[in-house]
C-alpha cells in the first residue's frame, strides 16, 4: 500500500538521477576535452570538474524537491534565506569569489599556459615571470631571482598581459 502511494516520486527520481549520472559523465568528458585540447593540467581540469558536479547537484536537489512534492512557495522561502545567508557571507569574502570565478573564467579562455613567460603591465609593481601554476585563487608566478610569486586570478584578468616567451619553463630551470 505504501509502496503503491510512493511509486511515482520514486519512478521520477530513478529518473532524474539517471539524467543527472549522465549528464555529468558527459560534462566531465566534456570539461576533460577542453582541458586536454587547451593543455591544461589535471589539477584544474579536476577543480573545474567539481565545480560542475556541484552546480549539477543543486540543481538536482532542486528539482528532487519538486518530485516529492514540495511547493514552490516553500521552496522560495528556504531558498531565499539560504541565499541571503550566503549573499551576507559572500559579501564578506567577496574577493575570494572573485578569485574563484576568475579562476573559471580563466579555465576556458586565458591565452597564456603553465610555462609561459608573461609580463604584468601593472603601475606599482610590474611583473615578468613564469607561469608555474594556475590555481583556483591564483597563479603561481616564478621571477628571474627564483622567489615564487602569488598573483591573485582577478588581478590578472585586470591588468594587461604580454607573453614573453612561449614555454619558457624548460629555459628557466628548477625552482620547485
Amino acid at each position: 500500500m505504501f509502496l503503491q502511494k510512493i511509486e511515482p516520486e520514486l519512478i521520477n527520481t530513478i529518473i532524474l538521477l539517471a539524467v543527472f549520472i549522465i549528464i555529468r559523465t558527459v560534462g566531465k568528458i566534456a570539461i576533460r576535452k577542453i582541458g586536454i585540447k587547451s593543455t591544461i593540467n589535471d589539477a584544474r581540469i579536476r577543480l573545474i570538474s567539481r565545480y560542475f558536479t556541484f552546480t549539477l547537484l543543486i540543481i538536482f536537489l532542486f528539482i528532487e524537491a519538486f518530485i516529492v512534492g514540495v511547493q514552490l512557495d516553500e521552496i522560495s522561502i528556504v531558498f531565499s534565506s539560504v541565499f541571503a545567508v550566503i549573499g551576507v557571507g559572500l559579501f564578506a569574502i567577496w574577493s575570494i569569489l572573485s578569485n574563484v570565478t576568475s579562476g573559471v573564467i580563466m579555465f576556458f579562455s586565458f591565452p597564456y599556459k603553465v610555462g609561459d613567460k608573461i609580463k604584468i603591465h601593472d603601475k606599482d609593481y610590474p611583473i615578468e615571470a613564469v607561469i608555474e601554476d594556475i590555481r583556483a585563487f591564483q597563479l603561481h608566478l616564478r621571477i628571474d631571482s627564483g622567489d615564487l610569486v602569488t598573483y591573485p586570478n582577478n588581478l590578472i584578468l585586470q591588468k594587461a598581459v604580454t607573453l614573453v616567451q612561449k614555454d619558457a619553463i624548460e629555459d628557466f630551470g628548477d625552482f620547485h
